[in-house]
């Protein structure tokens, strides 16, 4: 019986390895790493950003938009348009700076850890996603981002894992 005991104990192992989760899922390539902006500065993100790209629903329910207006430090109040089940529709959230570039947001969909990953100097255009890959977006402040802007953003999110493949311009 114990010569068979160690076959069996290695298709079982094959067995779970092939069920195990291979990258995270979503949009991100879940083996490589994610990286927030260290130099992130939270009083330059406030105001009005426009999602410029996004992927699955967020890049099919028309223009996106949110307004982040601090509260106090590290806080945010934040209203906008997001996805619906019937496209976009208006809501609040808020969001809390837990570390550099990394922001917990209680929005639509419920709370996402979201990070910024990049911003251009003047902060004019952010790439922001999740570690899981949920969601990823390029963030700007005018819905017609320059496209050497456009495409830091989209080289920096491909840098963190994601299939920038299927990233949608708005």
């Amino acid at each position: 019986m114990h010569r068979l005991t160690a076959p069996l104990a290695a298709l079982c192992l094959a067995a779970l390895a092939a069920c195990a989760a291979g990258p995270q899922g979503g949009y991100r390539d879940g083996g490589r790493t994610i990286a927030s902006a260290a130099l992130f500065d939270p009083a330059k993100f406030a105001d009005v950003w426009h999602i410029v790209a996004a992927y699955g629903a967020d890049a099919t329910c028309g223009p996106l938009a949110q307004t982040w207006t601090p509260m106090g430090e590290g806080r945010f109040d934040v209203t906008g348009t997001a996805c619906g089940p019937r496209g976009s529709r208006a809501f609040a959230a808020t969001a809390v700076l837990t570390g550099p570039g990394r922001i917990t947001f209680d929005g639509p969909r419920g709370r996402e850890e979201l990070w910024v990953l990049w911003t251009d100097d003047t902060y004019r255009v952010a790439a922001i996603g999740t570690p899981d890959g949920s969601l990823g977006w390029i963030v700007a402040r005018r819905p017609d981002v320059p496209a050497d802007l456009y495409e830091a953003a989209r080289e920096v999110l491909d840098f963190n894992g994601y299939d920038t493949d299927r990233l949608v311009r708005l």
